[in-house]
């Protein structure tokens, strides 16, 4: 990657009150270093790291983007049980999972409407809506 990239994912993460450590610069970088959102998983990122000769493990993988989370710059999106996408862009919108590809991409906003939600139980508030819309080729 090129300084500006470094640059990038350095202020990211300051910004953020993330201390810049060599592991979390080298996949922020991956992630925010080219200005663009992306969607991933703990182990395409890892994969990504491995393949630029970055040394990381697969916990510290794990971990960097859970402290990426709680810090607000990645937002997570939780398509089944067990499998988590890390996506960039932090605003609420929806998203389309491509279940014969595993690939998780934006869906256009201002296409969704959503007219009613449930009232929330007592003594509880809604804190968020994620929508996740499920596509596969047709047979």
């Amino acid at each position: 990657m090129t300084d500006q990239s470094r640059d990038i994912a350095t202020n990211w993460l300051v910004h953020a009150g993330l201390r810049p450590t060599r592991q979390r610069v080298a996949l922020a970088e991956l992630l925010v270093g080219d200005g663009q959102h992306r969607h991933v998983t703990a182990e395409s990122l890892f994969e990504s790291a491995k393949k630029r000769g970055d040394s990381v493990s697969l916990a510290t993988v794990y971990n960097t983007l859970r402290a990426f989370c709680d810090a607000g710059v990645l937002q997570e999106i939780t398509v089944d049980g067990s499998r988590s996408y890390f996506d960039t862009n932090t605003h609420d919108h929806p998203h389309f999972f491509w279940e014969d590809e595993g690939r998780l991409s934006d869906a256009p906003s201002d296409q969704l409407v959503i007219q009613r939600l449930p009232k929330a139980p007592e003594g509880v508030e809604i804190a968020s809506v994620d929508v996740v819309i499920r596509l596969r080729k047709k047979a």
